[in-house]
């Protein structure tokens, strides 16, 4: 992570607890850290479109809530590296617990063979988002809002682990994918964070074209954000299989993942 502030522009001093490796305002007077915020978009546009062919499929709300929580994400983030203000920050780290919570509850109910709402499940999560909520707004440690959400996502890559070895084994290449892409986001966010100075150094020596390769934070939200979004249809697919028989299944990556149902009957 870099010093905080660097620089000041459109949106004043910072005063988020975090200020990540991108110089700030370097591209434009509007926007604190450029690709950062412009990164988010991955995050935005493409969920926005899952959640309306999930409606238009007739799929279950909860992995319509997945595609729109994915989106307050992005939205949330691209506040929040726009303005580097904490207000924005909350609007960007809170969601992501709140996203992942909803993911867990896809995850775990992608088993059941009709339509209804596990209560017991849905109290423990939000029991779990109001008490991570408070106690961060109470210390407002970033490292503590890093373990919460390791927390969720561990638990979601063993879940992964075990329905795609044990269930459903063939989804293991999109569930594995999901989870590569996603892994492969993690590495980077650390060496942005670990290597920030030499990066700092080596995009001044470098055409920007080039330097923008390197904004390796920019490259999480691309990563991170495509893998969440292929977490989604992997969940929709199984949890789909499950509720529907003598359904066609359409999965396609032109020009971007889609998942569709037609023809289904319902138990």
């Amino acid at each position: 992570m870099a010093p905080v502030a660097d620089r000041q522009g459109y949106w004043g001093p910072t005063t988020s607890t975090l200020d990540w490796c991108e110089e700030n305002y370097a591209v434009t007077w509007y926007i604190a850290e450029f690709w950062n915020t412009v990164s988010n978009l991955i995050m935005i546009i493409p969920p926005i479109f899952g959640a309306i062919q999930s409606v238009r499929d007739g799929l279950e709300k909860r992995y319509i809530a997945a595609y729109l929580a994915l989106t307050v994400v992005g939205m949330g983030s691209w506040c929040f590296h726009m303005t580097l203000k904490y207000e924005m920050q909350l609007l960007d780290e809170l969601p992501m617990i709140y996203s992942s919570c909803i993911f867990v509850y896809c995850m775990f109910e992608c088993f059941k063979t009709k339509n209804s709402v596990n209560y017991h499940l849905l109290f423990t999560l939000v029991l779990f988002s109001l008490i991570v909520t408070t106690v961060y707004l109470k210390v407002k440690e970033p490292v503590f809002h890093q373990v919460m959400y390791g927390m969720l996502v561990f638990t979601l890559v063993l879940r992964s682990i075990y329905i795609v070895t044990w269930v459903y084994p063939w989804l293991r290449g999109l569930g594995y994918t999901s989870l590569g892409i996603f892994l492969l986001g993690f590495l980077l966010w650390n060496v942005d964070n670990i290597f920030c100075d030499p990066l700092r150094n080596f995009r001044k020596k470098v055409p920007p074209i080039v330097g923008v390769t390197t904004q390796f934070h920019a490259w999480w939200h691309i990563l991170t954000g495509l893998g969440s979004y292929l977490h989604i249809l992997f969940r929709a697919y199984e949890g789909t299989f499950v509720l529907l028989f003598m359904g066609k299944f359409n999965f396609t990556f032109a020009p971007w993942p889609v998942f569709s149902v037609e023809a289904t009957n319902r138990y």
